[in-house]
């Protein structure tokens, strides 16, 4: 028996590197990084859960691993038998194992970039792997542009100082990971980057190994599941920790980089720190459109503690400052204030704080600067302390910091005197660091979009005109409306007093409106209009505003989203601006956006990025044609569904002259852990939307020509017939949808704080686009990627052979098209539709195979075509090291997939019965059954059988972690 398992412990590690075959280079760790988590994970299990549970993991890997090499379904079947004669306990820690060993997988993948990344850095080499297409190194974009594309430094400083890309943070419900096993999973990367540190130790090495084991451990016993839904407070606070934990002290790192690599072309000159290269937004807890919890009340907690939270930031470093600050030589400007602030201050020992708490004497003239900028900025965090917790503050405005005007006027003073006095080095040290924090992150540390639909502004406004006996507002002409909204727009008198009648909603809008003109102007960002499709949509709400007396108005952005929204959108933007009164508003800027996720639902991918191409060159047209400097607003989610993909890339392939400097782009849900996770992922990102805006600007992708428009339309017109053909006319759709993937309970996993539908009703159009995807990558089909391509392809090549050609030269010239297309290649390499089909057998009625087989059909043809035209013979055989990298998850994947089919089964078909063998996981230290079974206790009020819905939600949760992308 022994000598079977020391075969069997061998085995899963002989079957990765079968796997896995050879390195991909030289520097190619994954493998051994890899196998370490695993081994030691599976010791874990051993010990916890005893040798049985240990081995069916072990078999249930090696039957995956034998069907992704032969795609036996066969396989599929006894791994299927495998899973169902688990008891309830044992089948949780199964599905959890595999779960876990995606994480794990997927922090062995991040250790190996950034170790890759590394070596790339220290041999200054940046030539291999099709590097430049995405990854953008700020030092390596502004050499490119001064040596190759002879621009000049100075042109090449002045874009720079000149642009802005604000990175707006949406709690889109697609983090599915919890936030206590995130940080769990920062640990296990940090210690096993540190194994393999070129320097360490006998000793180093083996506490190293403990803490691996420890944080593998802990993470394995921590419950995956978030057992209630989060409220917006919750999401804003999980995404405010980013810039606790990464963003705050990222951002001046970052800003020093581009200072060096412009050194590095000869400009002697930093970045000016008021320099708006990088900004943040939010819509946490502002986000109203579709999720009821967003009420009024919410917006001004989110907007306090995000106050609150900026001051104690600041106030936390200010002490280190001061402690830097020790130079006596000063300006006469510092010193007279340095005086008057010493006399005037007649103040005691302030024994709360820890350092300086006697009162500084003038010969430190910087410290008694900054000691009044500390016990404002101690003000400032205690008053919105006490307005978050009791509504009201004993401290007096005077007190505290009001605008950042105020806050940076004694920091910029110190700098002055510094580098009047010779002492600019110390000035661009510390000091310059937290210039540049004021001025990215201000006294609100982010700024809070509004989003609400046009709908309820409608509703207030039909309020109001019935209220005054003028009619009803909602039936009246578009011209009607903006006639009526630009006469009280000009007019004085208030529109409507507290007498008006009010409906909940209509309250909501009112009470939202009242708490922008509440809170200090410089919390608050856009007011995004969702279903926006004519002017009035934003006159009204430049009216509300006015009447509810927002003192600084928000800038007004109309969102445009489904295919003849995008259509009609430059018509639209184009009679908004011919308005006069409009015109003198706006001050010669405005912003629109644009959405991803829901054009692409209401007509599939290609369609959808066409119309979205063509939208934005129409929108910029129009701007210039009336003088007004247009900011693209882009709505893009986290996968290519929903208009994802590596941002390097979505930036240089944007039509030209569309960004010009300033962009603003959502970044949503597991996105943001991918991007500001750690350091170095933070640096990354900042460097990637910088470098990539500013070579957008300076180096336009090329315009596509006449004939490969025409095609592209031509092709659009059959993806979309085909696409809609399909989801929403042919009438089994709704019904397969629903059998043969998991959506009906994708709301179990309680990822957010959003309903999953519009309207509890209805049917696919009012499904929201995050479940819609959510439910076809978790079957790995996909289907809402490439549904319409196929035969938009197959329509161009039988019109005519010669468009083959055509189609294979846009995809080598043309940015566009190339990255269009390389996304659903990676889709389907992550794809199977053997999954899908294991699924129809055991969950779609027996008269709906046929229209499944068809789907499938379509999904092989269509892979076959877009290879054709990619040029390529395999799928991704020009990214080895992403090959290899879904090779390793796709056995892990499949265990869980196969799990997750049969768990369907058993909770949709109450006839379905599976024997099952005796209970296998072992407690060492309590009766064997105890232990696996307590799993089932931490959900006692299922409606299913016990341990199923925990053992589904665990399955989705890994499928999600295994694909990297939930909705």
């Amino acid at each position: 028996m022994a000598n079977r398992n020391l075969e069997k412990l061998a085995s899963i590690d002989a079957q990765l590197r079968l796997l896995v075959p050879g390195k991909v280079s030289e520097d190619d760790k994954l493998i051994e990084y890899d196998a370490l988590l695993l081994d030691k994970f599976l010791d874990i299990l051993q010990d916890l859960h005893g040798e049985g549970l240990k081995e069916t993991v072990q078999e249930c890997y090696e039957l995956s691993a034998e069907y992704e090499g032969k795609h036996d379904p066969k396989k599929l079947e006894e791994l299927g038998n495998v899973l169902t004669s688990l008891d309830p306990g044992d089948s949780i820690v199964i599905a959890k194992a595999f779960s876990h060993m995606l994480n794990l997988a997927n922090l062995a993948e991040e250790v190996q970039i950034a170790y890759r990344r590394r070596i790339k850095l220290k041999k200054g080499d940046f030539g291999d792997e099709a590097n430049a297409t995405t990854e953008s190194d700020i030092e390596e974009t502004l050499k490119k542009l001064v040596h190759k594309l002879k621009k000049s430094p100075e042109e090449v400083f002045d874009a720079l100082k000149n642009q802005t890309v604000d990175l707006v943070f949406t709690a889109h419900p697609t983090q599915s990971v919890r936030r206590s096993l995130l940080q769990k999973h920062g640990r296990i990367r940090d210690c096993l980057a540190q194994l393999y540190a070129k320097d360490i130790t006998p000793d180093d090495k083996q506490e190293l190994d403990e803490a691996l084991h420890r944080e593998i451990q802990a993470a394995f016993r921590t419950d995956e599941i978030r057992r209630t839904p989060p409220t917006p407070q919750d999401e804003m606070r999980a995404g405010m920790s980013y810039f606790h934990e990464t963003i705050w002290k990222g951002v001046p790192k970052f800003l020093r980089r581009v200072d060096t690599a412009l050194k590095n072309i000869g400009i002697n000159e930093r970045v000016p720190y008021n320099a708006p290269l990088i900004q943040f937004s939010s819509w946490m807890g502002g986000d109203r459109d579709g999720n009821p919890r967003v009420t009024p009340e919410v917006t001004r907690d989110v907007c306090l503690l995000a106050r609150m939270m900026a001051a104690n930031m600041y106030f936390s470093q200010i002490e280190d400052l001061m402690f830097e600050m020790s130079m006596w030589r000063c300006s006469d400007e510092l010193r007279v204030r340095a005086e008057e602030l010493y006399r005037s201050s007649s103040r005691r020992d302030v024994k709360h704080y820890i350092e300086f708490w006697k009162q500084v004497p003038p010969t430190e003239p910087y410290r008694v600067i900054l000691g009044d900028v500390r016990d404002k900025l101690y003000n400032t965090r205690e008053r919105a302390r006490h307005l978050l917790a009791h509504d009201v503050s004993d401290i007096p405005e005077e007190l505290v910091y009001t605008n950042v005007e105020q806050f940076l006027e004694p920091l910029e003073l110190c700098y002055r005197s510094l580098c009047a006095c010779g002492d600019r080095v110390i000035a661009d040290g510390s000091l310059l660091d937290f210039l540049r924090q004021v001025s990215t992150f201000g006294l609100s540390l982010v700024r809070l979009d509004i989003r609400q639909e046009s709908d309820r502004h409608t509703d207030v406004l039909d309020a109001i005109t019935q209220h005054l006996e003028l009619g009803s507002y909602r039936e009246w002409s578009e011209e009607k409306r903006q006639e009526w909204l630009l006469s009280e727009l000009s007019g004085k008198r208030p529109l409507f007093g507290p007498d008006l009648p009010k409906t909940e909603e209509i309250a909501d809008v009112l009470d939202t409106f009242h708490v922008l003109a509440e809170l200090p102007a410089d919390c608050f960002g856009a007011y995004i209009i969702s279903m926006a499709t004519s002017p009035s949509d934003v006159l009204a709400v430049e009216l509300l505003q006015r009447e509810c007396h927002v003192k600084q108005p928000l800038r007004v952005v109309p969102l445009f989203e489904k295919l003849a929204d995008l259509d009609a959108a430059p018509a639209a933007v184009a009679r908004l601006f011919s308005i006069e009164w409009y015109r003198n508003r706006i001050d010669g800027k405005q912003e629109v956006m644009i959405g991803y996720s829901d054009s692409g639902k209401d007509a599939g991918r290609l369609s959808a990025a066409w119309q979205l191409y063509k939208a934005q060159e129409e929108l910029i047209n129009v701007a210039k044609k009336f003088g007004v400097k247009l900011t693209m607003f882009h709505g893009r989610g986290g996968t290519v569904g929903r208009g994802g993909g590596p941002t390097h890339l979505a930036i240089l392939s944007q039509p030209p002259e569309t960004i010009h400097g300033s962009l603003r782009v959502t970044v949503q849900g597991e996105v943001i852990e991918q991007s500001f996770g750690e350091e170095h992922l933070c640096f990354r990102t900042l460097q990637r939307f910088c470098a990539a805006t500013l070579e957008h600007g300076m180096n336009p992708p090329i315009s596509p020509r006449p004939e490969w428009r025409a095609l592209m339309d031509e092709m659009a017109v059959h993806a979309t017939e085909q696409y809609r053909e399909i989801v929403f006319k042919e009438p089994r759709f709704v019904e397969y949808f629903r059998l043969a993937t998991p959506e009906l309970e994708y709301g179990r996993m309680n990822i957010g704080s959003r309903p999953s539908k519009r309207k509890p009703s209805g049917g696919i159009e009012s499904l929201r686009a995050i479940p819609w995807i959510f439910a076809w990558t978790q079957t790995r089909f996909h289907l809402p990627v490439w549904l319409g391509f196929g035969a938009a392809f197959k329509y161009a090549i039988e019109k005519d052979i010669k468009n083959l050609h055509m189609l294979q030269e846009m995809y080598k010239t043309w940015p566009f098209f190339r990255v269009t297309i390389d996304l659903v290649e990676m889709v389907f390499a992550k794809g199977d539709p053997g999954i899908a089909a294991l699924n129809d057998k055991l969950l779609v009625s027996e008269d709906l195979w046929s229209f499944g087989e068809s789907l499938r059909a379509n999904y092989e043809e269509t892979k076959h075509l877009l290879l054709k035209i990619a040029g390529h013979k395999d799928l991704l055989e020009g990214d080895p090291y992403l090959r290899q990298r879904l090779r390793l998850r796709d056995s892990y994947i499949t265990t869980l997939n196969v799990c997750q089919a049969y768990t369907l089964k058993r909770i949709r078909d109450p006839n379905y019965h599976v024997t099952l063998r005796p209970h296998i996981s072992k407690e060492y230290t309590e009766p064997s059954s105890k232990q696996a079974y307590e799993y089932v206790l931490l959900n006692p009020k299922s409606e299913y059988a016990p341990g199923l819905e925990d053992t589904l939600i665990l399955t989705m949760k890994g499928i999600a972690a295994g694909m990297q992308n939930t909705g």
